[in-house]
């Protein structure tokens, strides 16, 4: 059929803060930049709360940006009713061959586009992120949400745990399809050369939110200064520590712990490469283990939690260790037997990087690309049976 190897307009539709960083704008952004490489026409659709932070030309900004509590972290989308009409006359001028929706239900630029499906003529495919999700699944929204979530033709899961959350409250044939991971940027940053100093570089990176388990690895982090002085503890990300975090870093009187804030796309990079181990302590509501995958693609070795999302990126003993989460003396012996055990370090380390090369945004990006295409190929056996 014609559409299997001619190039197509895709539009990539996402409910979330372009201007801020996120899983979501970084997937949607890797893959806008795959299928132009591939000859294709991509244009990013989603709320901006400053379009000046954005250089891509193909970007359109749609709606203003209202922070919303969802799964224990804030998200960032439009909750505008007023966006529907503008979407409906954007869907219709632009004559996307797919309009690729994010996040489908989770603000009102994915769900206006939705409703203005019928307006257009594009193959609609949705991807769905989110391990938790929402509340108003589990309030009745999966009634309301399902008038709209019929017009998806394709739907697409980046997780086992994400398929399984979106499919308990909209029931469908959900394709797993991986976020991805820019494998050569993170191996190739170059390590901070004034952490390089004697210390050993423990790295926590990640929003400072309660579910991201700061306080259990500053617990972890405690019981290894005794035996490990030269030991240091990174802290990058956004936020700030909770209560709990402050109390064990002031009542154990801690040391060396450097606590740099948000860092940028470079420096996060830069921050894996430095690290002798990255840990990421998160208690749950992971959908699929990005940050593990960077840290992997980084050459840094990996303690987590064992946790769904984390456990379908690491296999235990193979390419990372797993601990139960929220036991502080279960991830202090797994950072030990990595410091102690340097042909184990370097075991995890190679097999790491094999792991991470199925997640390379070209082998992600192509697997979206063949599910356009199946799209495709359906709609029009529809069309003309």
């Amino acid at each position: 059929m014609e559409h299997m190897d001619r190039p197509l307009k895709i539009g990539l539709i996402s409910p979330y803060d372009h201007a801020f960083p996120g899983g979501v704008s970084d997937h949607v952004e890797h893959l806008a930049r795959q299928f132009r490489r591939w000859g294709h026409t991509a244009r990013i659709i989603a709320p901006c709360s400053n379009p000046r932070r954005v250089s891509d030309e193909d970007f359109i900004p749609m709606g203003r940006v209202v922070p919303v509590p969802s799964g224990g972290s804030i998200a960032r989308v439009s909750v505008s009713v007023w966006l529907r009409p503008r979407i409906r006359a954007l869907l219709e001028r632009e004559a996307f061959d797919i309009t690729h929706l994010h996040e489908p239900m989770a603000g009102a630029v994915t769900v206006s586009a939705l409703a203005a499906a019928d307006s257009a003529n594009s193959v609609n495919v949705g991807t769905f992120h989110s391990y938790k999700g929402t509340r108003l699944y589990g309030l009745g929204g999966n009634r309301l949400a399902m008038r709209y979530f019929r017009r998806l033709d394709g739907l697409i899961a980046v997780s086992e745990p994400a398929r399984q959350f979106i499919n308990r409250h909209l029931p469908g044939d959900y394709e797993i399809i991986p976020n991805g991971v820019d494998v050569d940027r993170f191996a190739g940053a170059e390590p901070f050369p004034h952490l390089r100093d004697g210390m050993i570089n423990l790295l926590f990176l990640g929003r400072l939110e309660k579910r991201k388990g700061l306080r259990y690895l500053l617990g972890a982090y405690s019981r290894l200064k005794w035996d490990w002085p030269n030991l240091r503890l990174i802290v990058a990300g956004p936020g700030k520590p909770d209560d709990e975090s402050y109390r064990i870093m002031a009542e154990r009187n801690l040391t060396d712990v450097v606590f740099v804030g948000g860092v940028s796309e470079q420096d996060k990079a830069r921050y894996y490469r430095t690290a002798d181990v990255y840990c990421s302590p998160a208690t749950g509501g992971e959908s699929q283990g990005i940050v593990l995958l960077e840290a992997m693609a980084a050459g840094a070795p990996v303690v987590a939690s064992n946790i769904e999302g984390f456990s379908s990126v690491i296999t235990h003993g193979r390419d990372g260790l797993l601990v139960e989460p929220k036991r502080e003396d279960a991830l202090a012996d797994a950072i030990t037997a990595l410091l102690t055990d340097r042909r184990l370090a370097h075991r995890l380390e190679s097999n790491a990087r094999d792991t991470v090369e199925k997640f390379r945004w070209s082998r992600v990006a192509s697997r979206v690309l063949a599910h356009y295409r199946s799209r495709l190929t359906a709609r029009s056996v529809a069309l003309t049976g």
